[in-house]
């Protein structure tokens, strides 16, 4: 017990000692402002859960996600099959948890490529302004006047169906809102005192953009990126719907809302539960996002 007061008086030291202490009393700060927000908290509970399902997803299915039994098709949820099975005879459980891969998988490859371009234009076009900013803006603007949806089923029927081309796809939709805010961020940060020390120490524009404006960014950007998950999802999830995203017997939620369609008035689980898996973790995610918007920026603007 006194070695955690003592760590907590460290890290909410009024006084740091060092950088690497006023980092981490900041994390901590935010962290329990989180901790007093019963919703984000609900929503961390869900992401953590998923992530759980997707890693554990071998040890803890009762069956394979692939195997096909037809005589056990279309099963009633059932202490054998606690979800029931599907068309083929395929635990429906089984699959949900083998999707949460997949899903974590999209969300985690779309961040990965979102996060670069978004952060990288937007930064760039606020710092350096003029026509650099005025080309780079136009450009978002295109990709903005489309619906996203729209744009991710275009650039899907133009690479072809499949998991990779379905990251691309969302990837190159839903990286114009970063670029947006880290220009705004980028456009109040280059007038300031630090900005013009770094200048005056014979820093280079790359420098200065990727050492002070993109750390200075990167919160609001998490932030949206959160709020965004749920987006992604969904849109991967209509991908799949639509047979341009994971192909058979991928046992992606979206397709699996699409193999059940045709039985929904008689075997409701068939698509029900993908269902549900795709509305809680898009909820969970959008109240995990509220809460991070309300710790990095309490005036909610």
């Amino acid at each position: 017990m006194t070695a955690r007061s003592g760590s907590r008086a460290w890290l909410l030291a009024e006084a740091p000692a060092s950088r690497t202490q006023a980092r981490l009393g900041r994390w901590f700060v935010g962290w329990l402002a989180l901790c007093d927000n019963l919703l984000a908290m609900i929503g961390l509970a869900i992401v953590v859960a998923l992530v759980v399902m997707a890693v554990a997803a071998p040890w803890i299915a009762p069956y394979s996600p692939y195997d096909q039994v037809l005589i056990d098709r279309l099963q009633y949820p059932s202490l054998a099959h606690w979800l029931g099975t599907d068309d083929l005879g395929r635990d429906i459980l089984s699959r949900v948890l083998y999707g949460a891969q997949i899903t974590l998988v999209i969300v985690a490859l779309v961040s990965a490529i979102v996060l670069p371009i978004g952060l990288g234009i937007g930064a760039v076009a606020g710092y350096v302004g003029g026509w650099v900013d005025s080309a780079l803006m136009r450009l978002t603007d295109i990709f903005l006047a489309f619906p996203r949806l729209i744009m991710a089923l275009a650039f899907a029927a133009a690479l072809g169906p499949g998991i990779e081309n379905a990251v691309i796809a969302i990837a190159l939709t839903a990286w114009p809102p970063y670029a947006r805010l880290a220009r705004a961020e980028a456009l109040t940060i280059r007038k300031s005192d630090y900005i013009h020390a770094a200048k005056m120490q014979g820093a280079s524009g790359l420098r200065i953009v990727w050492s002070h404006v993109v750390p200075l960014c990167i919160s609001s950007v998490i932030v949206r990126l959160t709020l965004d998950m749920a987006g992604i999802i969904l849109t991967a999830a209509g991908l799949g719907f639509l047979g341009m995203g994971a192909q058979p017997p991928t046992p992606e939620w979206g397709l699996l809302v699409a193999d059940g369609r045709e039985f929904i008035l008689d075997q409701w689980w068939v698509a029900t539960i993908p269902g549900l898996a795709i509305f809680v973790v898009s909820l969970g995610f959008n109240l995990l996002g509220d809460g991070l918007r309300d710790v990095f920026d309490p005036r909610g603007v």
